[in-house]
């Protein structure tokens, strides 16, 4: 098979996307990428990835990918969860204590830290808004995150509970052992006291 061709049939197996390092392991030289996406084949979404021309750009995706160690967290956590209707301005990755967060803040990312014993927990894979996967923390723990949040609208936080609490997938000991672990257990008490 042509080159072009198999690419092609990579980037439909995947959504319509891949990155450098995927075509590298399919044999396709990294350079072909920048010849293809220069002859408007495809499209560089992010150094390394690139996407059809009739596959909307993800932007989650792109963003997980240059940052690979981080986990989409916080409000954008709630919003992907649907825990939240609001749509947020900037995303939110958290990274483990001592990354350097410089290229994520110049992307425009609200970035969080997290110290290496808590920040795995409740870490899991889901599909963005398009499709793609993406790491974003389960709603127990973001649930426990905006707990532990500054500047964080109280009412959002009382909504993100009673929509978690409605949609019947409730997980109250992983809730208390994440807010135990994050410190934050009298506040999740609290919350679920008044709203179970």
């Amino acid at each position: 098979m042509e080159s072009s061709a198999m690419l092609r049939q990579l980037m439909q197996n995947n959504g319509g996307w891949i990155t450098a390092s995927q075509a590298t392991a399919a044999g396709i030289p990294r350079s072909r990428l920048s010849e293809w996406a220069a002859a408007g084949q495809l499209y560089k979404s992010e150094r390394g990835v690139y996407f059809l021309p009739e596959v909307w750009e993800d932007e989650m995706f792109a963003l997980q990918y240059r940052f690979a160690a981080g986990v989409f967290s916080h409000e954008t956590a709630l919003y992907l969860h649907k825990l939240t209707d609001r749509t947020p301005a900037k995303y939110t990755m958290t990274f483990p204590h001592g990354y350097n967060p410089t290229g994520a803040k110049a992307k425009g990312l609200t970035t969080k830290s997290a110290q290496e014993s808590i920040f795995p927990l409740g870490v899991t894979e889901m599909a963005s808004p398009c499709g793609n996967s993406i790491r974003v923390y389960d709603a127990e723990r973001t649930l426990c995150d905006i707990l532990r949040g500054k500047g964080i609208d109280p009412g959002v936080t009382a909504a993100a509970f009673k929509q978690y609490l409605a949609n019947g997938k409730v997980d109250v000991g992983k809730i208390m052992d994440y807010a135990e672990a994050l410190r934050v257990t009298a506040k999740a008490q609290n919350y679920l006291e008044v709203l179970l």
